[in-house]
């Protein structure tokens, strides 16, 4: 069976947006609005698999879907809505609980990280939240997901899945009228490297909200001020740049502020270290916050723009989740059939 081409993917709305959000996620989003059909979705089912203050969960469903359209996503060209609008991803999401086995689930890497020595005490959902990640993967027969390095392993769970769904349920599905498999075997989607943006503290660990220093995140709301004091302050060693990428072995600091550089730059490390190499950080620092300033502030107005007007932003959200509806409904009532609901 041949699928449409066909992209989903999702942020949850846990915490504020970052750099390494945009750079990692964000920004890949767009160009693929010129290649596939196009859903991003703000995972807010997700988000609450631990506990989230409502008010919070509000605010940063509304600031992702901002962000979305700041960086570049049209709400014409693609579908942007929230999960938990269109309520097929749970009941798929049920589905798949019974067609997963827990053997898989226990084998995912993120749920022992997150959870660690307290798995016990930890929310069923965020147990088996890869299922719901399969099924929202697949509830629009997405054929490509722009994934991360830590979300790799979940996908593959999404195959898993499908494959085993087409499996069992062949004769249901050849009855149905399918020449072929009923769900896609999605691929990872490649759209360019994806930056893993570090700390600006501590190069060893990836950028995060949950950072004890504040100067360690740039977020995307923050002003021109805050991302240059910010990008000024982030911990350097006394040595120059290099002239050649092998010269930023083992200086993690230094190789994730040159990476910064080339990704808000779309070049690459080879071509920065051309133009900065042994130089010192009193010359590359400014130069880096004044680039990070000139892409980040016209993204940052647009957010609080956007955030600001949520007549617009519910108006976007509803618009996407009845076309994400329409997508998903006829999908849904095929599994129903396929599975032996009486409808």
């Amino acid at each position: 069976m041949t699928f449409t081409p066909r992209v989903f993917s999702g942020i949850k709305p846990s915490g504020d947006l970052h750099l390494g959000n945009y750079l990692g996620a964000i920004r890949r989003f767009v160009p693929l609005q010129d290649t596939h059909e196009t859903i991003y979705c703000v995972v807010d089912m997700h988000a609450i698999t631990v506990w989230q203050e409502p008010e919070d969960l509000k605010r940063w469903t509304y600031e992702i879907a901002a962000a979305y359209i700041a960086a570049g996503v049209d709400p014409k060209r693609s579908i942007i809505f929230n999960q938990s609008q269109v309520m097929e991803h749970a009941e798929l999401s049920w589905i798949f609980n019974c067609v997963a086995r827990m053997g898989w689930m226990e084998r995912m890497t993120q749920f022992k990280d997150k959870s660690g020595e307290n798995s016990e005490n930890v929310s069923l959902g965020l147990f088996a939240y890869p299922s719901l990640m399969a099924a929202d993967i697949l509830l629009y027969k997405a054929t490509g997901v722009p994934v991360g390095e830590d979300q790799k392993q979940h996908l593959e769970l999404t195959r898993d899945i499908a494959k085993k769904f087409n499996h069992d349920f062949k004769k249901q599905i050849k009855a149905l009228g399918h020449k072929g498999d009923f769900f896609p075997i999605t691929e990872t989607l490649a759209t360019g490297p994806a930056m893993r943006v570090k700390s600006l503290k501590d190069g060893s660990k990836k950028m995060s909200k949950s950072d004890a220093s504040d100067l360690s995140t740039i977020y995307m709301m923050d002003d021109a001020d805050t991302i240059s004091k910010k990008i000024k302050r982030a911990t350097t060693d006394a040595d120059a740049l290099p002239s050649e990428v092998a010269g930023l072995a083992a200086r993690l600091e230094a190789e994730n502020l040159v990476g910064i550089y080339a990704a808000l730059s779309n070049t690459s490390a080879e071509d920065v270290l051309g133009q900065f190499g042994g130089q010192g950080w009193g010359v590359f620092k400014p130069a880096l916050a004044d680039l990070a300033v000139a892409r980040l502030s016209p993204i940052a107005d647009e957010m609080k723009r956007l955030v600001a007007d949520r007549g617009e932003m519910d108006s976007i959200l509803r618009d996407g989740a009845d076309r994400a509806r329409a997508i998903a409904q006829p999908i849904m009532a095929d599994i129903r059939n396929i599975v032996g609901f009486v409808r």
